[in-house]
């Protein structure tokens, strides 16, 4: 029986590059609001909050994914 391909994975990606990347000029948001952060998150109001799950969850889930699919491999 042929090994399953990932889905998961590639989902998770489609999403990070669409979502979590968008938009995309001047800059990605998720770059913005991690710099915010970083910054101290001096006047983050509870929209650049929400702002900043909506846009990092997709890169959460993949990292995840890659996490579990890797464990799955070497154990």
């Amino acid at each position: 029986m042929p090994q399953k391909k990932p889905a998961n994975i590639l989902r998770f990606l489609i999403f990070s590059l669409t979502l979590g990347l968008a938009p995309f000029y001047p800059e990605p948001h998720i770059i913005g609001k991690v710099r915010w952060l970083l910054g101290g998150a001096a006047g983050m109001q509870p929209m650049d909050w929400f702002d900043l799950v909506l846009h990092g969850t997709p890169w959460v889930l993949l990292a995840g994914a890659l996490i579990w699919e890797a464990k799955k491999k070497f154990t």
